[in-house]
């Protein structure tokens, strides 16, 4: 074969590749979007690739192909998900939390995640893989108070001592409550006691050790 030919050929066989790799990412994006459909509508626990071929009108071979098991597509539709880990940097702690707890009271009314979370919490309890996925979800959740914290102590603000992990819970924790339990409005007013409270017990506690 010429070179011409063979170049020819190479061309044809790119030519063909690039419709084929776009019809696979059509439907895989398809799939993904059905089954993120299905778990607003019934969680986790509701989803079967039965219902997803169903639905989508993708076979479930084809489906297969490209997620192995079941829990690979749930996680690979709940990574897309995750929240924005950006970090602010206002200049001090008190604009730091202030900025985080303002875009999660945000995420929390509007964002696509927080109708999903609660069935990722249950299905962790019954599936390893699913719960490995919700522990490094959660890691990355926490990770920007975990950043404005560990900041804040490196500047003096807080004390070195400080369980760090406990005022995340003391500032998430309310908020989380409101969204899933309580079901009471979420607003700057409530958001602001939150953070008074909390960073107030910190202060309190810092003037008892002087």
């Amino acid at each position: 074969m010429t070179k011409k030919r063979e170049a020819k050929s190479t061309g044809d066989r790119l030519a063909a590749r690039v419709p084929l790799d776009r019809r696979v990412e059509q439907t895989k994006e398809v799939v993904l979007d059905t089954t993120f459909k299905l778990m607003t509508k019934a969680g986790i626990g509701g989803v079967s690739i039965d219902e997803v071929a169903r639905t989508s009108g993708v076979a479930k071979t084809t489906i297969y192909r490209h997620w192995p098991s079941r829990s690979s597509l749930l996680m690979d539709v709940c990574s897309r998900l995750r929240p924005k880990a950006d970090v602010p940097d206002t200049g001090g702690l008190e604009g730091d939390i202030k900025a985080l707890a303002t875009r999660l009271t945000g995420q929390l009314q509007s964002a696509r995640w927080p109708a999903i979370l609660p069935s990722i919490i249950d299905a962790a309890e019954r599936d390893t893989q699913i719960a490995q996925f919700y522990a490094r979800l959660q890691a990355g959740f926490t990770e920007p108070y975990r950043v404005v914290l560990e900041r804040a102590q490196k500047r003096g603000e807080l004390s070195p001592k400080l369980d760090v992990t406990t005022l995340v819970a003391c500032i998430v924790g309310p908020l989380f409550y409101r969204r899933w339990y309580s079901r009471e409005v979420i607003d700057e007013k409530f958001v602001n006691s939150v953070l008074a409270k909390a960073l107030g017990s910190i202060e309190a506690k810092a003037k008892k050790r002087t």
